[in-house]
C-alpha cells in the first residue's frame, strides 16, 4: 500500500474520480435532468466527488469509484435511452482523459510508451529529471487508474455503469427481472472483492487488465508507439 501512497498517485486519483462523476452530472444536466447540478455536483471540484469506500479500494486493490451522482431518470425524454448515455459517459470520460495522457506522454517522455503493458507502463514512469519524472509519473498513473476506472465501472453489475449501460438493450418483458438481479449488485460486487483479495480468485483483475491493455494497445497504435 505504501508503493501508492505518493502525490503523483493521489493527484490521478482526483482527477480520475473528478472527471467521471462530472461527466455523468454533465450529460444528466445536457439531457434535461438538472438534479445533479442543483445538488452542486456538476463541479470539478474533487471533494464534491470523493466516496470514502471507493476512494479507499483505490488504494488497496487499484480500483474503486466515486460519489454516485445523483440522476431522475424520469426528467429525461427517452429513460432508458439518457439513464445509459449518462452512465456511459463516466467511463467515456475516463478513456479520453488516458488517451490525453498518453499523447502527452507521447511528446514529452516518449521513451516511456515503449512498454508491453499497462503495468509495464506504470513501473517503468520514473524517468528523467525529478520535475520531469514527477509529471510523467503522474500522467502515467492516470492512465493506468482512468483505464482501470473505465473498466470496472463497465461492469455490469449494480451499482456500476454498466449495468446501465447493459439495461438499455434488456427487453421490456424482461425488464422486471433484471432489476431483480439489480437489486443483488451490491452483494455480487462485494463477492467478487472478497474472491479477488481473499482467496486470490483473479476474476475482477482478469476483467480490468484485459480492458485495460486492450485501450491502452489501441491508444498507442493510435499516437504511433
Amino acid at each position: 500500500m505504501s508503493d501508492v501512497l505518493n502525490a503523483p498517485f493521489i493527484i490521478a486519483i482526483l482527477a480520475a474520480l473528478t472527471v467521471h462523476e462530472w461527466a455523468h452530472a454533465f450529460v444528466a444536466n445536457l439531457l434535461g435532468d438538472h438534479t445533479a447540478k442543483s445538488e452542486g455536483r456538476m463541479t470539478l471540484n474533487p471533494i464534491a466527488h470523493l466516496d470514502p469506500l471507493g476512494t479507499l479500494m483505490f488504494f488497496l486493490v487499484h480500483f474503486g469509484w466515486g460519489k454516485p451522482v445523483p440522476v431522475d431518470p424520469r426528467n429525461f425524454r427517452n429513460p432508458r435511452r439518457d439513464n445509459a448515455l449518462v452512465a456511459l459517459a463516466g467511463p467515456a470520460s475516463n478513456f479520453i482523459l488516458a488517451f490525453l495522457c498518453v499523447l502527452l506522454l507521447r511528446f514529452f517522455a516518449p521513451s516511456v510508451l515503449g512498454v508491453g503493458s499497462a503495468s509495464d507502463l506504470l513501473s517503468t514512469a520514473g524517468i528523467g529529471l525529478r520535475l520531469q519524472a514527477f509529471g510523467v509519473k503522474i500522467l502515467a498513473d492516470a492512465v493506468f487508474l482512468n483505464l482501470g476506472l473505465m473498466a470496472f465501472n463497465l461492469l455490469p453489475i449494480a451499482p456500476l455503469d454498466g449495468s446501465n449501460v447493459l439495461h438499455m438493450f434488456i427487453p421490456l418483458r424482461h425488464e422486471e427481472t433484471y432489476e431483480k438481479f439489480l437489486r443483488y449488485g451490491p452483494m455480487i460486487l462485494l463477492g467478487l472483492l472478497i474472491a479477488e483479495r481473499m482467496f486470490n480468485v483473479p476474476l475482477l483483475i482478469t476483467w480490468i487488465m484485459f480492458i485495460l491493455n486492450g485501450a491502452l494497445a489501441v491508444m498507442l497504435r493510435l499516437v504511433g508507439a
